[in-house]
């Protein structure tokens, strides 16, 4: 099947979420401003993280951690697949690699807007504008393979059995689903310190005003919102990965991420609590220095299933 012979459904499925009703979270409510200094963020959207090209940047530093924390890009059992979608594909990294690795496949990545032009994209790739919280633009049973990773800071909370469901529904017969997701809950953290639990608190407190989730709900529910999607042979895997300078290169890489994610919110963070921003980033800082100091390490978590 080609790829444009994907069109969006008339009508979305029943089991659909609309963004706004189901997580409390309105427009223009508790609205990140558009530009901060240089860094642009959506108005439109519940996303907590920039969409400009320092996120670009870390987004594509963050999938070479994590393609060295897995050992490859993926986990679910997949053979051969003929048509793989990576929903929220950001960069679209990971389905350019997939496209390499699977030539005979046509490869879709789905995102909001295509933040970053390939010049020269695997021949196999394409991308498709869309949002999965208004249901995905593609009929039902058209891919053997629907990958979703790192989106806890862009659906809300009430929304992800929903969600799930709608890629269940666009996955074929025999094929299957992967979801990866980092909790933002200071329990993912372990050991933490005082401002690691301040600094996540105040970002649990931002992520909650706009329906996302805080209390690491999403992290540890994944497998079942997969068997509610009516998905079997569902596995979860949490994978425990050092953070900061004591963890070796990966620690340390993963380190770098963390800072830059959170530096990236930090404007956002010191204007909604009044906060000065240099005393967020001294907080940062802290945070970073309380890694090392505590031999902390935080914990992903792969879950995927295969549709009967």
């Amino acid at each position: 099947m080609p790829w444009w012979f994907f069109r969006r459904r008339s009508r979305p499925a029943a089991s659909q979420t609309a963004p706004a009703a189901a997580s409390g979270w309105q427009l223009g409510e508790v609205a990140l401003p558009r530009l901060h200094g240089s860094r642009r963020y959506l108005q439109e959207q519940p996303y907590l993280l920039p969409k400009d090209l320092g996120e670009v940047n870390r987004l594509d530093f963050q999938h070479y951690i994590l393609r060295a924390v897995l050992r490859g890009n993926y986990l679910a059992p997949i053979q051969q697949p003929r048509r793989i979608l990576d929903v929220g594909c950001g960069t679209g990294q990971w389905a350019f690699e997939l496209a390499q690795q699977f030539p005979q496949a046509q490869v879709v990545g789905l995102d909001l807007e295509q933040v970053k032009a390939a010049t020269s994209p695997p021949p196999n790739y394409r991308f498709v504008q869309g949002d999965i919280l208004q249901g995905l633009p593609f009929d039902d049973n058209s891919f053997d393979f629907v990958h979703q990773r790192l989106l806890i800071a862009a659906i809300p909370q009430p929304a992800w059995p929903g969600a799930v469901q709608e890629l269940a529904r666009v996955t074929s017969p025999g094929g299957w689903v992967e979801l990866v997701e980092l909790s933002t809950h200071i329990s993912n953290l372990t050991p933490s310190g005082p401002a690691n639990e301040y600094l996540a608190s105040l970002t649990g407190q931002l992520a909650a005003l706009r329906g996302l989730d805080s209390e690491g709900i999403v992290t540890r529910s994944l497998d079942r919102y997969l068997e509610q999607a009516g998905l079997v042979k569902v596995q979860r895997h949490p994978i425990r990965v050092p953070l900061g300078e004591w963890g070796g290169r990966i620690g340390s890489l993963l380190a770098l991420d963390f800072r830059t994610m959170w530096t990236a919110i930090s404007t956002p963070l010191a204007a909604r609590f009044q906060i000065p921003e240099q005393d967020v980033l001294q907080l940062i800082d802290q945070a970073c220095r309380e890694w090392d100091e505590l031999h902390s390490s935080c914990s992903f978590t792969v879950a995927y299933g295969q549709k009967p």
